[in-house]
């Protein structure tokens, strides 16, 4: 089958035209952002935290490696005479928002207090952490 110059330029058209059509839909239709900055995991209408209550409970119980512990003085976390409660939070939808790139994966899934709270950081990012938090872990 031989395809003659109109026959070419019917196809090249149409594939042309496919194309324009998907930009098209996806531009209509973005692919909706992951809602996985929610505080906890849902159930219902109330929302369920979790406490984590050792390191070693820390790095098995994490089904999602973008979550880290940070200890310090946030809404969250508290003091007890018998221990330190330190938050644990879920930055998976914020990844690739993060002004440091992939800096904020080398503690991924581990304590990331020092690095929480380096020169690095505006003061702004301990009004966004409160929106992550997912738990609490206990020492």
């Amino acid at each position: 089958m031989t395809m003659d110059k109109d026959n070419i330029t019917l196809l090249l058209s149409l594939i042309s035209a496919l194309f324009l059509l998907a930009a098209a839909l996806a531009y209509l239709f973005p692919k909706p952002k992951s809602n996985n900055n929610k505080k906890g995991k849902a159930t219902g209408s109330r929302l369920q935290l979790h406490q984590f209550f050792s390191p070693i409970t820390l790095s098995h119980s994490f089904v999602n490696p973008f979550n880290f512990v940070i200890g310090g003085k946030f809404k969250h976390a508290q003091s007890t005479a018998n221990a330190t409660l330190f938050n644990v939070y879920d930055v998976t939808s914020y990844v690739e928002e993060h002004p440091g790139g992939d800096a904020i994966l080398n503690n991924a899934g581990r304590d990331s207090t020092e690095g929480f709270y380096g020169p690095q950081h505006a003061t702004r990012v301990f009004d966004m952490v409160d929106e992550f938090y997912i738990g609490d872990l206990k020492n």
